[in-house]
């Protein structure tokens, strides 16, 4: 049964998308004019993007359109328009983890000739070209460009911690001054410190289990800063990786945390994070990057002025390394093999990875992965979170990108869930769920 209503969502979903598709290139043609579909997810970085491209358009008369789909439905519908082989777009800001599945699948243009032409490679940051362009990792293959570089990083209350009255309390009771928090133990520390659910306050926003990637995300940067990993993402090797001690540390961490966020926030995600904080709740939150700018708006946050930034903490692991992690979002630009427009496509590609349109990106918001851009003055300066956004580009690791990564992020949202949410098990019984079924869809 939830097969065939799942079948007939997909045909509903592919049905609409091309009315709307065949509909809105008919209406674009009739004026005989260029123009080029990009399809992203609907948030605001999409916005800028279409204010970016109308410098590409005065610059080459082709019109562009970005457009969005609800991040709900945003993944389901351009792989059911791929499977259908579709040209409703000819370019695809596609989440990450789906870049694998996407050019396994023959969905997207091989771009490792445009790459090498334009030395890419050494122009974006290492993580991003990872993350959003290069498939297998480390095969010298690459399938986009990187579009909006995005990570977890933390927004919290400076004008809280800055308190007198904090600060010696803090320090009555812990014995350090309650700063940026340096380490996950004294995160720990500061959550527990403010917890006041008699009063309505309570220590950190962080994600639950949104039944898709919140919980999986924030769960898998502890897992790394505590010297445990996913696998080997080369051999998909995942027993003996995934189900170690140290993957339970910050498995243990993650739990421990999750005791002081408001109440309900099993299935909190970006929404429910921000909401805590800028309804002044919370003295710290962690969300994508993508997120914050209304954080530093004081017509979406009054505690704008108050309010700081840093990137995800290191740790000292059970083998006395230290380790620091954030873990990846964001998307990577790729053309569509089914497009009819590729050259046109390809225009807008050269265009967005010059200098000076990627410095005009960040100054709007979005965030640029170049290299070049990141080491200015002017991209530091541009807002409050970027110092903190530059630091986590260089920490930033990404989920399985695996053609069943769907599947595994299922499984590590369910098992992994159970514990850290549903107060199932233990955390190596939850690692050792996960890491069983993972080996069976990786190596199946």
């Amino acid at each position: 049964m939830k097969k065939k209503v799942l079948l007939l969502t997909l045909a509903l979903i592919l049905s609409a998308s091309f009315v709307f598709a065949s509909g809105g290139q008919e209406a674009a043609s009739s004026g005989g004019e260029q123009f080029i579909t990009i399809h992203w997810a609907q948030w605001a970085p999409a916005d800028y993007l279409q204010k970016l491209s109308e410098g590409f358009t005065k610059e080459t008369g082709i019109k562009v359109i970005v457009e969005q789909t609800p991040w709900e439905t945003f993944v389901q519908k351009y792989n059911v328009e791929m499977i259908a082989r579709s040209d409703a777009w000819d370019i695809i800001v596609g989440d990450s983890q789906d870049l694998g599945n996407m050019a396994d699948s023959g969905h997207y243009v091989d771009l490792t000739d445009f790459f090498k032409k334009n030395g890419l490679a050494n122009k974006f940051t290492a993580g991003s070209i990872a993350a959003y362009a290069e498939y297998p990792a480390n095969s010298g293959k690459y399938w986009g460009i990187p579009a909006e570089g995005d990570c977890l990083g933390w927004a919290y209350r400076k004008d809280l911690f800055d308190l007198p009255e904090n600060q010696k309390a803090f320090m009555d009771k812990y014995g350090y001054k309650l700063d940026v928090p340096k380490n996950w133990d004294e995160m720990l520390d500061i959550a527990e410190f403010f917890h006041d659910p008699d009063n309505g306050f309570y220590g950190i926003s962080i994600y639950g289990d949104n039944g898709y990637d919140s919980l999986v995300m924030f769960a898998e940067q502890l897992i790394w800063t505590y010297g445990g990993d996913l696998g080997n993402y080369a051999t998909g090797q995942v027993l003996g990786i995934l189900n170690t001690p140290a993957s339970a540390d910050g498995l243990k961490m993650y739990k421990e945390l999750f005791q002081y966020v408001p109440p309900a926030f099993n299935d909190a995600f970006f929404v429910k994070a921000n909401d805590a904080f800028t309804a002044g709740i919370v003295p710290m939150t962690c969300n994508y990057f993508a997120f914050l700018p209304a954080l530093a708006n004081t017509a979406t946050n009054p505690y704008a002025d108050g309010t700081a930034y840093f990137a995800c903490p290191p740790q000292v692991g059970r083998d006395g390394k230290t380790r620091q992690f954030s873990a990846l979002g964001g998307q990577g630009a790729s053309i569509v093999t089914y497009s009819k427009k590729k050259d046109l496509a390809m225009k807008w590609l050269e265009w967005f990875i010059r200098e000076d349109v990627q410095m005009e990106w960040a100054k709007m918001g979005g965030y640029s992965c170049l290299k070049s851009v990141l080491d200015t003055k002017d991209f530091l300066n541009a807002t409050p979170y970027n110092p903190a956004f530059a630091q986590s580009l260089n920490i930033m690791k990404d989920f399985w990108s695996h053609p069943d990564y769907g599947e595994l992020m299922e499984i590590a949202s369910r098992t992994l869930g159970n514990y850290i949410i549903r107060n199932q098990g233990t955390a190596e019984q939850a690692l050792q769920a996960c890491a069983t079924e993972w080996d069976a869809v990786i190596n199946k």
